[in-house]
């Protein structure tokens, strides 16, 4: 089609009766595109794995916010929940060969029931505020790929109009309405579809086997090259259309698990006043210390009540270890990160989320648009279980090793979604190293604790639990070699017979011990080691401990008994309270 002539009349306003007769018509639309696809309609195409071998075959990336006016902050923010919402049925979609994909038939109705809110919409040549408006730039993004992977284009509508940073005015565009104007196209190859948001960009791709053309693009451009005018900024102030700009929007989502102390200063000290705390249960009136968060400051609190004690319950009903402990986990973490995920309403543009929930939020898709950080409670999932599998490799006889593993797409939208936030928050030394300058790295709290009026020159203390990525095997070692009573103080999960050879002290007093030993593989969080040094004990420890280098802390490398013998023996003539880098450098020359 031919670009309209440049003499075409400027903007009409629109009129009542206009827009009845308007309204009749898209009825009438609605409903004979209904029965038509009810009759002849393309199939629904489904979600899978990437195409082994594929590449990006097409790519759009399109920016989120691309109208600056504070009149429109609201309908941006809505369009963006839009996009969220359509793009969580779009992400993975697989595309066979000679197959035809509709944008509606794979969207479905943008309604309020299923979580569509109001957005800009082109109506009468006007920018509106409608359900689900703001999908057109999803659309064209997908016609902008159809076209490069070399799709044949089976139906395309241009704009009426010229909407400001589309891509209507090149002739590339294609405009949705429900559900009478379609995108519709059909793939030359098998593809698969990706659609995502990050904080800044729509990025839509397809993904095949082969490279091919650009496919002809059908050159119809806007229909009118008049740009649309929005309502929120129009100075038609007697038109009926006319809307009361909204206040700018936007703010701030807390998502947190466990109170820890360092990460609750944390929250408190970057809370806004409008911002919203979403906590597993209110700590306080359940008498859960675990729990216990501040909420003052917040506009709203809410909790995962339900959610959280069925967690709790699950895990208790499997048991202190294993695999059946780890689903449990997992699956509670997921039920209370679907429940929390309803705060993630529209105006909430900034996320700082416990690292449990994150995989489960960024599957869903609900924090794209958004910036977010990630409140690290252990290592990502890829690393640990990286750590786990070397150490396992060369021990096939500890079990506890190799117990559980999670599964690859849970790893995976972990990865991701560290990749992408904005901020790393943690007290863990060993985790926060990871990220560098994303990082922020809070400071250990250490407890309040007497210290001791007996000493015992040949006892060591293992906070345990006696498992093998605590360094339990290690532990045991050095105190068959240097004939050392060992105060295990947590759970036996070993075997019974695991201690058997070495003296043991009872569980009780601790402080007062020659040292406190752990030489973990693994640790996420070190409150007895800080509690130890606190009461002025010597601490031995690896760097998985997550403490920083301090005094009375002598680091080891994992899995080294000789290591752990060596730094036992100077410990214990007196030599382990020297300052952080000698004690490192004595563990290194073992």
């Amino acid at each position: 089609m031919a670009p309209p002539p440049q003499d075409q009349p400027t903007w009409t306003r629109p009129t009542r009766r206009a827009s009845a007769v308007f309204a009749a018509k898209v009825w009438i639309l609605r409903a004979r595109r209904g029965l038509r696809d009810l009759a002849d309609g393309p199939l629904r195409l489904m979600k899978a794995e990437p195409i082994e071998g594929a590449q990006t075959v097409a790519e759009s990336t399109t920016a989120l916010w691309s109208d600056l006016d504070p009149a429109e902050r609201a309908a941006q923010l809505g369009k963006v929940q839009n996009l969220r919402l359509a793009c969580r049925a779009l992400d993975g979609l697989v595309l066979p060969a000679g197959s035809e994909f509709s944008f509606w038939r794979q969207v479905g109705p943008p309604s309020r029931f299923r979580g569509y809110v109001c957005g800009r919409m082109l109506q009468q040549g006007c920018m509106v505020s409608a359900v689900g408006g703001g999908l057109c730039q999803l659309s064209n993004s997908l016609y902008e790929v159809a076209l490069q992977g070399g799709c044949e284009i089976l139906e395309r509508h241009a704009h009426s109009r010229v909407v400001p940073g589309s891509a209507a005015a090149a002739g590339r565009d294609a405009t949705v309405a429900w559900n009478y104007v379609d995108l519709r196209f059909r793939p030359r190859q098998d593809l698969r579809l990706t659609a995502r948001l990050d904080a800044e960009r729509l990025i839509v791709e397809l993904h095949g086997r082969e490279l091919v053309m650009d496919a002809a693009p059908v050159l119809e451009r806007a229909l009118s090259q008049v740009a649309a005018r929005s309502c929120a900024s129009c100075d038609e102030l007697d038109c009926f259309l006319r809307e009361e700009a909204p206040a700018p929007a936007g703010r701030s989502l807390f998502l947190v698990d466990e109170a820890w102390p360092e990460v609750q200063d944390h929250v408190l000290a970057n809370r806004g006043a409008d911002d919203v705390l979403g906590l597993p249960l209110d700590g306080a009136r359940w008498r859960l210390p675990r729990y216990a968060w501040r909420t003052d400051g917040f506009a709203r609190t809410n909790d995962a009540a339900a959610e959280t004690i069925a967690r709790a319950l699950a895990q208790r009903r499997a048991g202190r270890q294993g695999p059946r402990r780890r689903t449990a986990e997992l699956n509670g973490a997921r039920r209370v990160a679907s429940r929390l995920g309803r705060l993630l309403t529209p105006d909430v543009t900034e996320v700082v989320v416990a690292q449990s929930y994150l995989p489960f939020l960024w599957r869903e898709g609900a924090l794209g648009g958004r910036r977010f950080s990630v409140l690290m409670s252990r290592l990502p999932m890829v690393e640990l279980q990286a750590r786990l599998d070397a150490h396992a490799a060369a021990h096939p006889e500890r079990a506890t090793l190799a117990d559980f593993r999670a599964p690859a797409w849970l790893i995976e939208a972990e990865a991701e979604a560290l990749a992408t936030a904005d901020q790393i928050v943690t007290p863990h030394a060993d985790i926060a190293a990871m990220f560098g300058a994303r990082a922020e790295r809070l400071s250990w709290r250490r407890p309040q604790i007497d210290r001791a009026s007996v000493h015992h020159p040949r006892r060591i203390v293992f906070p345990g639990p006696t498992i093998a990525r605590k360094g339990a095997h290690v532990v045991r070692a050095a105190a068959l070699a240097l004939d050392l009573e060992v105060m295990p103080l947590g759970a036996e999960l070993e075997g019974p017979a695991f201690w058997r050879g070495v003296r043991l002290a009872p569980p009780g007093d601790w402080v007062g011990a020659a040292a406190m030993v752990q030489p973990a593989i693994i640790e996420d969080q070190p409150r007895r080691l800080l509690a130890a040094l606190e009461a002025g004990m010597p601490v031995i420890a690896t760097r998985a401990c997550g403490l920083a280098p301090q005094n009375g802390l002598v680091l080891v490398p994992p899995d080294n008994p000789d290591a752990l013998v060596s730094a036992l023996t100077e410990v214990m003539a007196g030599e382990g309270a020297a300052e952080p880098a000698m004690a490192e450098a004595s563990a290194s020359r073992s």
